[in-house]
């Protein structure tokens, strides 16, 4: 046996079993009690906070699901400004939704939004269900979601996981079981449920969400001043640091793509991501598999003679059905690079532009646009990036043709 595997298991040895039973903190009542006084003087000051609207409490749970509670603040005002009602939410075109959403990521929870507003509207009259059962039957609300607001805004006796909640009650109960993977949170859950008081339970659960953001943090937590420090199994048997078990990283793939700006005129071309792709419904610019000398040569940008042998073209998640089709491009140029990331994806892109012969055939996803145009659309992320690359090339070009 090799020594370090000794020495694992040696460790594993030492720790106390832990099992996930239905109630393993020793006092939750005191627990409940301890954190809701903490949470009364320091609690932070969130926009979403300043009543228990189910309306508004669904926006900013959903918009909180993978972000950062910073970015969320500036997106919920916008976002609760232009639809104040869940009435004006299902009223709104999806293109109307998707805009206001630009930059937050994870597009499909504002098409799921908007979906449920219209159910609700449609089915319900306009009133949300009263149930944590009943709110899991409408789109994009799970089981976290349907428990904050049933929990916040009606006051149900409903638990919460989330990433910060997940990491107190593991820490709590000295549970230092895997939580990735299937059924990996189901201890948590059972956990939840026990430490969740019938008084005040939305407090308690929000509470919970600002301890780990604030004191219960992944590192360095600050255990001397946490309100439940006594209660904590993870700190009275030195294993803190160690709990929850650290998830299983994937790896990162990275892809090449090239964006290509087909100019005519006064407007470029943009194209909307159809179903099943990254940004689904969202306007960007055509993109071609590979790096910009492959797409050069494929758009005339670079004479036969000189076209250089390159691997083979790299797959894409992310090109339209014959974006360039029909357009005759021509004088194709590199004006730029930029990297970003999609879920376990980091996209390599490089820009390239060129110049339009032929308006090309009507397709619906497709579009000739402005620059004011392309500031009413719902562009993804690295749209936007792009169109400022090509406006300072564009500027650039201009500055040279008045110098010349």
């Amino acid at each position: 046996m090799k020594p370090a595997v000794r020495r694992q298991e040696r460790r594993t040895a030492r720790r106390p079993a832990t099992t996930a039973t239905a109630a393993p903190v020793a006092d939750p009542a005191r627990v409940a009690r301890d954190l809701v006084a903490w949470y009364a003087r320091a609690k932070r000051d969130l926009p979403w906070r300043g009543s228990r609207d189910a309306y508004r409490v669904w926006v900013s749970e959903i918009m909180l699901q993978q972000t950062q509670v910073d970015r969320v603040k500036d997106y919920f005002a916008r976002f609760v400004g232009r639809f104040p009602t869940v009435e004006s939410l299902a009223a709104a075109e999806e293109h109307e939704v998707l805009r206001l959403w630009e930059g937050l990521g994870y597009y499909r929870r504002a098409r799921q939004l908007h979906a449920a507003a219209r159910r609700v509207v449609a089915e319900h009259g306009g009133g949300f269900p009263r149930t944590a059962a009943g709110l899991r039957g409408l789109p994009g609300i799970g089981r976290y979601t349907a428990g904050a607001i049933a929990s916040i805004a009606w006051g149900r006796r409903e638990p919460i996981v989330e990433a910060n909640s997940r990491r107190v009650i593991a820490r709590l109960a000295g549970h230092d079981g895997r939580l990735d993977g299937p059924g990996g949170d189901e201890p948590i859950w059972r956990i939840a449920a026990a430490l969740v008081p019938a008084r005040q339970p939305g407090r308690f659960n929000q509470a919970l969400m600002d301890l780990g953001a604030m004191v219960c943090t992944p590192e360095k937590p600050l255990c001397g001043t946490c309100p439940v420090a006594r209660h904590c199994r993870a700190l009275a048997t030195g294993r803190v640091a160690e709990i929850p078990a650290a998830k299983r990283r994937r790896a990162v793939e990275t892809i090449r793509e090239t964006a290509v700006v087909v100019r005519r005129g006064p407007r470029v071309l943009v194209v909307r991501r159809g179903p099943g792709e990254w940004w689904e419904g969202l306007w960007d610019f055509p993109r071609l598999p590979g790096p910009a000398r492959a797409a050069l040569r494929r758009i005339g940008g670079m004479p036969a003679a000189k076209q250089p042998r390159t691997p083979p073209e790299q797959g894409t998640r992310a090109t339209a059905d014959g974006p360039l089709a029909d357009l005759a491009c021509a004088a194709a140029t590199r004006i730029g690079r930029l990297a970003h990331s999609v879920t376990h994806h980091r996209i390599e892109l490089d820009v390239v532009s060129c110049t339009a012969g032929a308006v090309g055939p009507p397709h619906a996803r497709r579009r000739w646009v402005t620059a004011a145009g392309l500031a009413r659309l719902a562009m993804t992320a690295p749209g936007r990036r792009i169109a400022r690359i090509a406006a300072g090339a564009n500027a650039a070009g201009a500055s040279g043709d008045a110098g010349g």
